[in-house]
């Protein structure tokens, strides 16, 4: 590349964005608002084209034929896509972009953040970017309503916070789900569990017991829950419940229902809640719930007790019996009235199994520990463990070393498996995997 030409951001920056604006204006003031409404990328790359050749001409511009190319792909961005952003969203190795104001973009891969050289022009072009996003789905995002979730047309989460609340001007998180989902044989691979801690989780899913995943965010929660779902029988009804769509079960017969926000005027909304008690009224074999964070914990608890057997949901936790706090303290959002040893009883009678992941130091993503719910003692749910993952060490790389554990435990549940033709050996809870750097 010459040392007159003109490149894209880093020096240049602002020269660039100028170009891009100009382009970008030229362009909405040939076309009449009919021909704006029906445009195409196909049909509007040639206009560009022409007015990039001719702003070229007037103000003698040195620019190279790539950058021609990557400032008519980049307007075709700004007018068609989410601009500086939709580079980002064609790499499918990356699974969250983070935009931490204008000039401030990271983005996740492999479990570690990276920091990128994505900038937009200013505060207000982030802004109009989450405009248009929320736009497309009959959102706002105002002073009234700083803060909105949405969904890109690829199930991609979207949450945005502008000021006042964010004070470093717009923010913006995507999260990513890609286009693959991941086999049982991609985690076993990747030793995210070990195939005997997968031969008893599919037997519990078999054998209709209700389990809970655990974890914190990004710590592959709803990856396990895709995983567990796939051992559902097919002929089983299944209702899923959802804030944001994210779950890809491979059944044939699965209702889908999704939470509706508040719309312009600030009625309309349908929570978790509402879904969960009117899926009670829709038959389901089994309700999954792609994760509990609310009051509709009570009635999910409810219907686990009452004959809806190999129900799931995730929760947010940092361990096992963390995750029966955080239940507890939802079933008291909906009802401050029922005893906490009454809760307590009924998160025992009704939850099973909770699975445990865990985001790693290195990145990686494991199940750190499976334990069964074996009841109530002295007014607090008692459980025990089955497996673990037992860190012992960092390499030099980097990687998080340690070993999957069996803890010699005969889970309660067997006898349940066995009801259901399910036979493990019991060499699995006594089995030892040891993590090496590859």
């Amino acid at each position: 590349m010459s040392s007159r030409s003109l490149i894209r951001p880093g020096s240049g920056a602002d020269r660039w964005f100028e170009l891009k604006s100009q382009v970008h204006q030229k362009l909405v003031n040939s076309l009449t608002p009919e021909q704006l409404k029906n445009l195409t990328k196909d049909s509007v790359r040639g206009e560009i084209g022409a007015v990039v050749e001719k702003l070229i001409l007037d103000e003698q511009l040195p620019m190279t034929m790539g950058e021609r190319e990557r400032l008519i792909e980049e307007i075709l961005d700004e007018v068609f896509g989410l601009g500086p952003l939709e580079g980002l969203l064609k790499d499918g190795s990356i699974s969250d972009i983070m935009v931490n104001g204008f000039d401030n973009v990271y983005v996740e891969r492999a479990g570690r953040l990276v920091e990128t050289n994505i900038r937009f022009k200013d505060n207000s072009h982030v802004r109009m970017i989450i405009e248009r996003i929320v736009s497309a789905i009959g959102r706002r995002i105002d002073d009234s309503s700083p803060i909105v979730d949405a969904r890109l047309a690829d199930g991609s989460r979207v949450c945005a916070v502008i000021p006042p609340l964010s004070l470093i001007g717009p923010v913006m998180s995507i999260r990513r789900y890609g286009k693959k989902v991941l086999s049982t044989e991609d985690l076993l691979k990747n030793e995210t569990f070990t195939t005997g801690m997968l031969d008893f989780l599919s037997g519990c899913v078999e054998a209709r017991l209700n389990i809970v995943i655990s974890g914190g965010s990004g710590s592959g929660k709803t990856t396990m829950l895709n995983t567990l779902s796939r051992f559902i029988p097919e002929e089983e009804r299944i209702v899923t419940i959802e804030d944001t769509a994210e779950l890809q079960l491979q059944q044939s017969h699965v209702v889908r229902l999704e939470t509706r926000p508040p719309n312009l005027e600030g009625a309309g909304a349908i929570s978790q809640r509402d879904l969960v008690i009117n899926t009670l009224r829709m038959r389901p074999d089994r309700i999954i719930v792609g994760e509990s964070r609310g009051p509709e914990a009570l009635d999910m608890l409810q219907a686990m007790n009452t004959g809806h057997d190999g129900s799931m949901t995730t929760v947010h936790a940092n361990a096992p019996r963390d995750a029966f706090s955080r239940l507890e303290t939802m079933v008291m959002m909906a009802s401050q009235h029922v005893p906490d040893k009454v809760i307590r009883q009924q998160l025992a009678s009704a939850i099973n199994i909770v699975v445990h992941c865990s985001r790693l130091a290195d990145g990686s993503r494991r199940v750190t520990g499976i334990a069964e719910v074996a009841g109530v003692a002295h007014d607090q749910v008692e459980m025990q463990d089955i497996f673990e993952f037992e860190r012992t060490g960092i390499s030099p790389r980097g990687k998080v070393l340690g070993r999957f554990r069996g803890l010699d435990v005969k889970p309660h549940c067997m006898e349940r498996l066995k009801g259901y033709g399910i036979h493990l050996p019991n060499s699995i809870f006594h089995e030892m995997h040891e993590v090496k750097e590859k």
